[in-house]
């Protein structure tokens, strides 16, 4: 197999590590092998793949789609950042608990999220990018968010030596004590 896969607190979430050939000339790896996946019983379809590029501060999130959620599998190119997750499905033990990460162009590992998660990130390098596979579309008028602070699920980010940069949009969303947001996955991962 191409990639490990890594089970963490939370069910269905996996920090996954690919195998790395490297010599003088640099190296080789692959990313994502449907194969590995059927192999590990992880069955995805994935549909778009998404990049973007952020300078030291930035966070991004926590994102979701309200009625058309999306399983991710992320990763960071270049630089480092500390990536979360947050379960939001119903009925779940570790509903409002969250896996975070730290992904790097160096560590190569990837974050396997599945649908029914909040997910988002900080950059703690001078500057990173940031890339992910989607198991559905983006909807622009399906957004929704939790603020990164929300004191119910206490996510610790990192100290970092600069402030936090957000989106407008990321600085209005409702904490999860009011927003009450539950996704009801009928036999989906």
């Amino acid at each position: 197999m191409a990639l490990t896969f890594e089970k963490t607190d939370i069910k269905d979430v996996y920090i996954i590590t690919p195998k790395v050939f490297g010599d003088e000339r640099g190296y080789f790896m692959e990313t994502y092998s449907a194969k590995d996946f059927e192999a590990e019983g992880l069955h995805y379809n994935f549909v778009q793949d998404n990049q973007s590029s952020s300078t030291k501060g930035v966070l991004r999130g926590l994102h979701f789609q309200k009625t058309f959620p999306q399983a991710k599998l992320v990763r960071v190119l270049k630089g480092e950042v500390y990536d979360v997750a947050v379960d939001l499905r119903k009925d779940s033990a570790t509903y409002g608990k969250y896996v975070g990460v730290l992904l790097s162009g160096e560590n190569k590992k990837q974050l396997l999220i599945p649908k029914g998660f909040a997910h988002g990130f900080l950059v703690v390098s001078d500057t990173a990018e940031f890339a992910y596979k989607c198991d559905d579309f983006y909807h622009p008028e399906d957004e929704g968010g939790l603020p990164f602070d929300d004191s119910s699920i206490n996510i610790k980010w990192p100290e970092i030596d600069v402030p936090y940069k957000l989106s407008d949009k990321d600085q209005k969303h409702l904490p999860l004590s009011e927003s009450k947001i539950v996704f009801e996955l009928k036999g989906e991962q």
